[in-house]
Order: structure tokens, then sequence, then C-alpha cells
């Protein structure tokens, strides 16, 4: 559970809060601070120590980033500004700082492409803004939801709880805003997407799907984690992830397909948000193993 008076806040002066993006998405990422209270347990981010200085735990710090105001906006128009890429912009101390909403005030009127990537609520607090800005570029809004299961969820992050992500979600789509069901991570023979799929099918445009990705610090923390939560599932997770075996994605893989299938949903591999889909039959984007569909265009070829 969040506990600001666990979380160490100092602020920080930097150059530019707009960097170019090595994303697959392309375009500029902008992130308004450094470290992440959500203190998810298998977050990626957290290889951002390595070049920060932070000696702290993941999620026990948070640099608020100040910055000279954005220089003509406008060269961002049709761009792609993803906020949130090691970082969650609405975390809860956005709710005392307000530095995304601070960026979004600096993009109001350029006519960027904005994805904003968040686990949290607050997002709504924006949303009259947000739907500004959807009329001269694009807003898309991305919640992150890889279970139903709120004892997992509490064991896995810190942020809001599922079902506050899955009602904020609704809103802004009701609202007229693109909105993605970021399914990440899959865990396996944990995350039933299936189950989620039903519950967010007729809210979303984009229900995306990611394997849990075990590498650096945290892949110990997870396997202890599995073993000490669900110790019938350390077979199966030594087999994927100690000895690198695919085929349990890959039948999760055909599962999916056949959900969307079945649904009448397209299937994809490399989708990006900007068009609003068909009521009740969100795209399926498979993004399993993501570091092979770079450039794949949809094409279902992908490298290895």
């Amino acid at each position: 559970m969040f506990d600001r008076n666990n979380i160490i806040v100092k602020e920080t002066e930097v150059k530019t809060v707009m960097t170019k993006s090595s994303l697959p998405v392309g375009g500029y990422s902008v992130n308004p601070y450094v470290g992440c209270p959500h203190a998810c347990r298998y977050c990626y981010a957290s290889f951002m120590k390595r070049f920060t200085g932070h000696t702290e735990d993941w999620g026990t710090f948070l640099d608020v980033k100040r910055w000279k105001p954005i220089e003509n906006p406008k060269k961002y128009a049709h761009q792609r500004v993803v906020i949130g890429s090691v970082t969650d912009g609405y975390n809860p101390l956005e709710a005392e700082f307000g530095r995304t909403r601070a960026v979004l005030e600096e993009l109001r009127g350029s006519g960027a492409d904005i994805l904003i990537c968040t686990k949290s609520d607050l997002v709504l607090r924006d949303l009259d803004m947000l739907l500004e800005m959807d009329k001269i570029g694009t807003v898309t809004v991305s919640w992150s939801v890889n279970t139903i299961d709120e004892d997992f969820r509490r064991d896995m992050d810190d942020a809001a709880s599922i079902e506050r992500r899955i009602a904020a979600m609704k809103t802004a789509y009701d609202a007229g805003l693109r909105t993605v069901c970021f399914v990440s991570p899959v865990f396996p023979a944990l995350t039933d997407f299936e189950a989620i799929f039903a519950r967010v099918k007729n809210q979303c445009d984009l229900f995306w799907l990611e394997n849990l990705n075990l590498r650096g610090g945290f892949k110990k923390t997870i396997l202890d984690y599995i073993a000490e939560k669900h110790a019938d599932l350390v077979p199966l997770y030594d087999e994927i992830y100690n000895n690198h075996d695919r085929r349990y994605f890959e039948g999760l893989e055909e599962k999916a397909r056949a959900m969307a299938e079945k649904n009448g949903s397209p299937f994809v591999d490399n989708e990006m948000p900007y068009s609003r889909a068909e009521r009740g039959k969100p795209v399926v984007v498979d993004y399993f193993y993501h570091e092979e569909i770079r450039g794949s265009a949809n094409t279902g070829k992908r490298r290895k």
C-alpha cells in the first residue's frame, strides 16, 4: 500500500523533459519523474537506477523534474509522445506536484499524438484537457491490467486497485478517448487474459498482450515469490525462464488468436492505438516477445 511517508522525494532540474524515444512506437518519451512509488515488483524500469545513482530500493524514491518550458510545441505535431515509459506520470504524488499536467499544458494545441501509460485513475483529473487535445492531435490512454485478482495485484504493486483502473478506462472510453487495456506482464498460469477481456472488451480499443520477461535484478524476486506463493508453478517457471522454453507462450498466442476470432476482433502483432475499434471488438495485439516485432508492420514475421 502506498505510504507518502515511505517515499524519499527530491526535486531535480533537467534541460528538457522531451527525450527522443528508442521505443518501438518511436517519437518522444516524456517522464516527468524519476522513480515510481507504485513499486511494481516486476518493473523493468528499475534498471534506471544504474544511470541515476540511486541506491534506494525501487519504489521508495521519486525525483520531481523541473524543466524550462517546451519551446515551439507545434514541432511535435503528429509526433508520437509517450508519457510514462519508465515512470507513471499519474503516480499518487502527481496530485501534489502536477508535473504531468504541466507537460500537457505545455503541449496543449501542439497537435501531438499522445499516449499515456498508467495504472492510475488520477488521469481523469485531466480528462477535459485531454479531450480538448484530442480534437487537434490524438490522445490515447493505456491502463495496465494483468489480473482481476486483487490479492495478486497487491502482491505485485502499490498502484490503484484493478477495479479503479477498469472504472477509469470506462469513463475515458465513454467520454470519447481511445483506450488500451495493456495486459502486461502476462504471468504464466496466473494471468487469465480471457477473463480480463470479458471485463473490458466494451470499453477499450486495443487489448494488448505482453509476456512476463524476467531479466536483471527482479528475476530472482519474482521466482522467489512464485516459490513462496505458488510452489506448484515452479517447474513451469523454471522451464520458461531458466530453460528458455517458449512453448507455453506460443500456446497462449494461439489461445489469444482463437479468442479474437470468436469475438470478431482483429488479431495483429504490432498496432498503434490511433484509431477507434468497433465497440465490443477491440484489436487484440500479440506483443509476446516484442523485441522480435519491431519493423514487422503486422506481417507476422518476427526477427529471431
